[in-house]
Parts: structure tokens; sequence; C-alpha cells
């Protein structure tokens, strides 16, 4: 596949659509469709344009990554999002998967514990139209018990386990969806919290992505 720096970015985003995520299982239309409209190239630093829209993991500061558009696009369309959700991230990254939800749902609340990517996501997003995100500096769960409950919740990296917690800040009805285990042997989980308080999980996709900081590695609580 060509990359942004020898093609058009157009071509390059039609390619990734049709090469790299429909071929791994995504074929919700309306994530197709907003996939082959967000520029990928804004959310990328400078020195990895050439791979903007190549099927990799791209670094950034403090030892994160962008997710591979394959798996983003995987997550988004698993999370299932309806237009009048409000959706709690964790982990804002450079702002793509952010952005993603964003156009899928009402309102979108991202953490992030790195206080300098606040600022340039925040830049990315306004750039691109899209000004329904709050960003916080948080680093894993909020501390404060008084926080509101949420349609969806989105991990941004994987996890050993889910806490209670975050089960907790669901709607009855809610679904969690993150990449949860150890390497090599993690999977893509959606934890749907039922009427009584207690999730249920369904395994999905086998995929192995970096740790999300701020979260135990053991914790009393499995699915």
């Amino acid at each position: 596949m060509k990359t942004h720096t020898d093609t058009n970015p157009d071509i390059a985003r039609f390619n990734m659509v049709e090469q790299q995520i429909r071929t791994w299982q995504v074929l919700d239309l309306n994530v197709l469709s907003l996939l082959s409209r967000l520029d990928r190239h804004e959310f990328v630093p400078a020195a990895y344009q050439s791979l903007a829209y190549s099927d990799t993991e791209l670094p950034l500061a403090h030892g994160e990554c962008m997710l591979a558009p394959r798996v983003d696009a995987r997550l988004l369309q698993d999370l299932q999002l309806q237009a009048h959700e409000r959706v709690l991230e964790i982990g804002t990254g450079s702002g793509y998967l952010t952005a993603l939800l964003a156009m899928s749902c009402a309102h979108v609340t991202s953490l992030e514990c790195h206080a300098d990517f606040i600022a340039p996501a925040r830049q990315r997003l306004s750039h691109c139209g899209i000004h329904n995100v709050e960003l916080v500096h948080s680093e894993g769960i909020p501390a404060h018990s008084t926080v509101q409950t949420y349609d969806a919740i989105l991990l941004g990296g994987s996890v050993a386990s889910v806490p209670v917690a975050l089960l907790a800040m669901l709607k009855p009805g809610g679904r969690l969806l993150g990449v949860i285990g150890e390497e090599p042997v993690m999977c893509a989980t959606r934890v749907l919290r039922q009427a009584d308080g207690q999730g249920h999980s369904q395994s999905l996709w086998d995929v192995v992505i970096p740790r999300l900081h701020g979260f135990a590695e053991k914790t009393a609580f499995h699915f």
C-alpha cells in the first residue's frame, strides 16, 4: 500500500479502509463511512506522516502509541454506539479514536494520564470540527466518588482485568469494551452491565495491544 507522502491522502485513506479494515471483519457501514471521512494524518506525529494510513502501531511520547487503524475500527464497531449516547474513553493518546467516538455519539469524556497530550489532542479535534469532547487529565479511574454514569466505556489499551469501579460507572444496560488479558493471550471483551449491577462478559476477538497506564496488573475482580 502506498503511504501518505507518496500518494494523495484520499487514496491512502481509501486503501486503508478497503485493504486493512474491511478485511478485518469491520463491515458496519456507519463505521466505514467515518473512517473514510476522518483524516488520520491529522492525528499522526510529524515524524510518522509517511505511515499515517499503514497497518501498524505508531509511536507517541512517553512510550505510548496509536493503535493500528484496523484495531481502532474493530473497537468502534463492537462498541455499537448510538447517536444519543454518552461515552467515557480512558486513554486519549493522539485523539484519533476519540474523534471517531465523538462522530458516533452525543458526547465523549476522554481521560488521559499524560498532561502534555491534552492540548495537542484538543487542537486536532477542533481542527477537524469536533467539539463534543471533554478532555480530562486523569490517571486510571477518576478518584472522585460522585462521577456520572455512561452508556459506554472504551479502554484505549489492554488491562489484566476490569476493576469493579468501572462497571459501576455504566448505566444499567451499558457496556464496556476493552482488551483484557496478559501477553501473549489477550482478547477484546465486551462487558454488559445488567440491571442488578453485575457484569456479563462476551469474548469477541484475539488481539495484543500495549498496556493502559494507571491500572493494576492484578485485581480481586475477574470476569
